[in-house]
């Protein structure tokens, strides 16, 4: 259902442009940078000749191994393969709630890092395991906090709160074993987080506590955001404009690292699954729709289904890549935006670029309207990245399930 913009709405994107220009006027970033930084600075030194003691009592082939694998299984890399597998198990909210979860906590986690840019343990002294490319990207990070830790709290936290309150015949050990085991988890991440040199005690106390508190605030409002999705007003539009606002509101980090990249891509997969479902919940994703072990969708069929959707969703990715690349460029040209690119368009736009190029009058229409934004070099890999990830989602609700209606599966 599409109408104009609510009170709520108007009141949300009105307050983060608010922190955006005051941000910008009143230097907010770097004064909680200058309160901040040199706290946790001295935190992370004060606790590295603990970490180093831990290490050299634990060091074994057989830890570095099982805490390696513990932190690739709560990765996001891990997250992002799994979740399309739970939307077409049939567990539509739960996919839904966990994939905005994932991308609530990935944000504030990573804007809460580039804001302090506070360093991880030094190494050396500190042993750092990177076994992974993922970790080895994780390690140019800043550390407070820690995000493997954040999101196992957010996102344990929630799976449990789901199974509690949709499967509720349990008796008291079986909940107590399923506390007990979320339990051990965090402690687990936390633990081989330092053991890895990849944390300070502080980075890891930090991302429990966040991610307590965004747990909290999520078991609040989740109900509310579901039912906006499904059948809420100005839908599309609205998280489009709460996605591009989301990126101005980004604190600029002291030093550039991956972490704007990763709320980046899940920023546009929000966005996907978001725009997917309000147009195809009544059709695939309504609580009705048939679940993995039953009857109606037997393993067998779940695996074929599996087949089917993931060659797919790594098609729709490649081509929403190739198109984002194709189309903001040209856009771009159009408008005579300069724009940078340090890996998706080969060559970059200067603002001389379109000098020499015959235009027609809209194109210089549209040209005088872009001069009220400051004349500075874009970075187009934003763009296309969140057009990218954004197609991906898009295709995990909506396209594959078509798919899926068109071949019985």
């Amino acid at each position: 259902m599409e109408g104009g913009v609510t009170y709520w709405q108007a009141l949300i994107l009105s307050s983060i442009l608010g922190w955006v220009v005051a941000s910008s006027l009143f230097g907010l970033t770097r004064r909680v940078r200058a309160m901040t930084q040199p706290w946790v600075t001295r935190r992370v030194l004060a606790d590295t000749p603990s970490i180093l003691r831990l290490q050299q009592r634990l060091h074994h082939w057989s830890l570095d191994n099982m805490f390696s694998v513990l932190s690739c299984v709560v990765s996001v890399p891990f997250y992002t393969g799994f979740l399309p597998i739970l939307f077409w198990s049939g567990h539509g909210k739960l996919a839904r709630q966990m994939t905005l979860l994932m991308a609530f906590c990935d944000y504030v986690g990573n804007s809460i890092k580039d804001l302090v840019s506070a360093p991880r343990p030094s190494s050396p002294p500190v042993r750092r395991v990177t076994a992974t490319k993922d970790e080895k990207e994780n390690a140019m990070e800043y550390g407070l906090p820690s995000s493997h830790c954040l999101n196992t709290v957010c996102l344990s936290g929630y799976l449990l709160h789901y199974v509690l309150i949709y499967y509720p015949q349990r008796e008291g050990i079986a909940v107590a074993a399923m506390f007990g085991l979320v339990f051990l988890l965090v402690m687990l991440i936390g633990v081989g987080r330092v053991y890895l040199g990849m944390h300070s005690l502080i980075d890891v106390m930090a991302g429990v506590g966040f991610g307590l508190v965004i747990l909290s605030f999520w078991l609040m409002v989740h109900g509310y955001v579901d039912e906006f999705i499904i059948s809420g007003q100005n839908v599309t539009s609205f998280w489009a404009s709460l996605s591009f606002l989301l990126f101005f509101a980004y604190p600029n980090p002291e030093f550039a690292t991956p972490s704007f990249e990763y709320h980046t891509a899940f920023n546009g997969v929000a966005f996907g699954i978001v725009s997917g479902i309000q147009q195809t919940y009544t059709l695939f994703h309504h609580d009705n729709v048939p679940r993995v072990f039953s009857h109606q969708l037997p393993v067998a069929v779940f695996l074929g289904r599996i087949l089917i959707g993931i060659p797919t969703i790594l098609i729709v990715k490649f081509c929403s890549k190739a198109i984002a690349k194709w189309l903001l460029h040209i856009l771009c040209n159009t408008l005579g935006i300069p724009i940078v690119s340090s890996c998706y368009v080969p060559t970059t736009l200067k603002g001389s670029d379109t000098k020499d190029k015959p235009e027609n009058k809209q194109s210089v229409y549209l040209q005088k309207l872009m001069v009220i934004f400051p004349q500075k070099a874009y970075d187009v890999d934003t763009g296309i990245r969140f057009l990218q990830y954004a197609g991906l989602a898009w295709s995990v609700v909506d396209l594959v399930p078509l798919l899926f209606s068109y071949l019985d599966l």
